[in-house]
């Protein structure tokens, strides 16, 4: 089945909502398609990750740490193919230009570390909230960017 029929086939179903019991699209910059993207790539069960750190790992949003000797050596991400990843990097730029808390996390990387590594934080932060959204059961309430930038 192409990617199109798939998800046209999920929005006559209710989108995400009748897919996993919760609202993703709550999440800032995860709309109802990257939802469906993501959990088509991903699959409906994150019960496969023991955490949201193995999870963001598999998506290379996590860094890899080489070690020696008990000294980090490098700590960078590793390249990635993933279309989830992308797709997830692709929503942290977006969000970016927000007025929320995601949104001025976002800003404030850029000032403090760059654009290339507030990308993959912001991107790194949004997985982690699509996997807790349906393993804990969490509903997603934003404060607002001056909550957050206090």
């Amino acid at each position: 089945m192409s990617d199109a029929a798939w998800l046209r086939q999920l929005h006559s179903y209710g989108c995400v909502y009748g897919v996993l019991g919760v609202d993703l699209t709550e999440t800032h910059g995860l709309g109802p398609s990257l939802a469906l993207k993501l959990i088509r790539d991903g699959g409906t069960e994150v019960k496969g990750w023991p955490t949201a750190k193995h999870f963001t790992f598999w998506l290379c949003l996590a860094p890899g740490n080489k070690i020696s000797g008990g000294k980090i050596l490098s700590s960078r991400t590793r390249r990635s193919s993933s279309r989830a990843a992308a797709l997830l990097r692709l929503a942290a730029t977006t969000v970016g230009r927000s007025d929320t808390a995601l949104g001025a996390f976002y800003r404030q990387m850029v000032l403090r570390a760059g654009k290339a590594k507030a990308v993959t934080a912001a991107a790194r932060k949004i997985a982690v909230l699509f996997y807790n959204t349906p393993r804990h059961g969490m509903a997603y309430k934003d404060p607002n960017a001056d909550c957050y930038e206090e």
